[in-house]
């Protein structure tokens, strides 16, 4: 009997066969492509630097699975790993060395943490983050700041109130007002709304966590000054320092950005460290830490609840482990950043050649830029980044899309740079960006 290949599908087939069983056909927001218009591709392949959608369209790859493939897509120790892994079994429910391994590399790595917990989403790992922060202090308040995203628990779903920091309001249905009436939303890089809130709830705040560099209002980084005076505040009020590095986290530096932040302020750390993406290589992997005195909070020696069926698993562990052996091979980082920087001044400059206003910025691994008015800076918040020209961005988007490569479709979030690529794929992408901004 001989079997009848399969007829290639359309990504516009896909999309409508998609929708019909899938809201918006999509499995989270950003990919449906409501932000830039058009119809989203279905992805059939990945390799390297390159994603091969259903029609046949390979694409020079600047999403790395929104930042976990900062090797590139399907690196051969790392898929040798999880091989091996699956032969050995997909998932216990029990204690395996491989998650102490991952832990242990993950220890060695972030100085800030004596002790890590392993769970299976960014979502799942700032929300306990947050739990165990309340839990530790005996406060019920949070502060987070507009534009920063930590995941879609009920409590974090929240925009910025009508006033200079005031308690902001639910931004998804199905999150009751009470639910969030404990979460501060404040302004990224608002020295005095974080002096004016910690002046009026000090005493009732858990934690501040922040993203110490933004990707999810495109690429803008807390600036030293704010970070400075965030941990001073924190310190004196009691309050836990959280950071999100869920993006961040072994993308912008081996030492992940707050290992950035601690060269231009000596001592500095924080609380809490949240990690995600790269730490589990590509699979479903997160984690939370701090020192021993704060984790100990949680069960099964403290009060704060906290369990998973799939932490730890064995098969996603093995990835992450292979994943960060790797990165911390010799000269890894110092290429990784030459390279980004190349692409972003590359595009840069075909901006400013073609007389279109682009600002950009990047660190590691990780890379944004935004559409602006002539004279206009960096963005260093969330109403000067909603302020840029999303319009020009999405005719940027798609011309480049049309050439080839594949930027992330939304201006709000930032693009990956992986080990994978080449020289040539930068020059390539270059050279598109000028045909697309003449």
């Amino acid at each position: 009997m001989s079997i009848e290949p399969r007829a290639q599908a359309t990504n516009e087939a896909l999309f409508e066969r998609a929708r019909q069983v899938i809201p918006g056909g999509v499995n989270s927001p950003v990919r449906a492509f409501r932000a830039v218009g058009g119809t989203p591709r279905f992805i059939a392949s990945a390799q390297g630097a390159y994603m091969t959608d259903a029609e046949g369209r390979r694409y020079i790859d600047y999403i790395g699975s929104w930042g976990p493939m900062i090797l590139g897509h399907g690196h051969p120790a790392v898929v040798e790993a999880v091989q091996k892994a699956v032969l050995e079994g997909f998932s216990y429910g029990a204690p395996t060395e491989r998650e102490i391994e991952l832990a242990e590399e993950i220890l060695k790595l972030v100085p800030t943490m004596d002790q890590v917990r392993l769970v299976s989403s960014g979502t799942e790992a700032a929300m306990s983050a947050l739990r165990l922060a309340r839990g530790a202090t005996g406060r019920p308040k949070i502060v987070k700041f507009e534009g920063c995203y930590h995941g879609h628990a009920d409590s974090l779903l929240v925009k910025a109130g009508s006033g200079l920091a005031t308690f902001g309001h639910p931004t998804s249905a199905g999150v009751p007002p009470e639910v969030v009436q404990h979460t501060l939303v404040l302004e990224y890089n608002h020295i005095g709304q974080l002096e004016e809130a910690f002046a009026r709830d000090g005493a009732q705040i858990a934690c501040v966590v922040i993203e110490p560099i933004a990707g999810n209002m495109n690429f803008v980084r807390a600036s030293v000054p704010f970070m400075k005076r965030l941990r001073e505040l924190c310190s004196q009020y009691g309050a836990l320092l959280v950071f999100d590095e869920v993006m961040t986290g072994f993308r912008v530096g081996l030492g992940s950005a707050q290992g950035i932040y601690a060269k231009a302020l000596p001592g500095f750390e924080p609380d809490i460290s949240v990690f995600g993406k790269v730490i589990g290589g590509g699979m479903p992997l997160a984690a939370f830490g701090a020192r021993r005195a704060i984790m100990e909070q949680l069960a099964p020696l403290g009060p704060v609840y906290q369990a998973g069926t799939l932490s730890g698993n064995p098969v996603a562990t093995a990835c992450g482990l292979a994943t960060l052996k790797e990165i911390q091979k010799p000269g890894f980082f110092e290429s990784l950043s030459a390279r980004t920087r190349t692409l972003l001044d590359g595009l840069l400059g075909a901006a400013r050649d073609a007389g279109v206003p682009m600002v950009g910025d990047c660190e590691g691994g990780m890379f944004g830029f935004f559409f602006t008015k002539a004279g206009e800076g960096l963005p260093q918040n969330y109403p000067t980044v909603m302020a840029t020209d999303k319009e020009r961005f999405n005719q940027f988007f798609h011309g480049l899309l049309d050439q080839g490569v594949y930027l992330a479709p939304a201006m709000y979030e930032a693009g990956f740079v992986s080990a994978a690529h080449t020289a040539q794929d930068i020059d390539d992408t270059v050279a598109a960006a000028r045909n697309v901004l003449r």
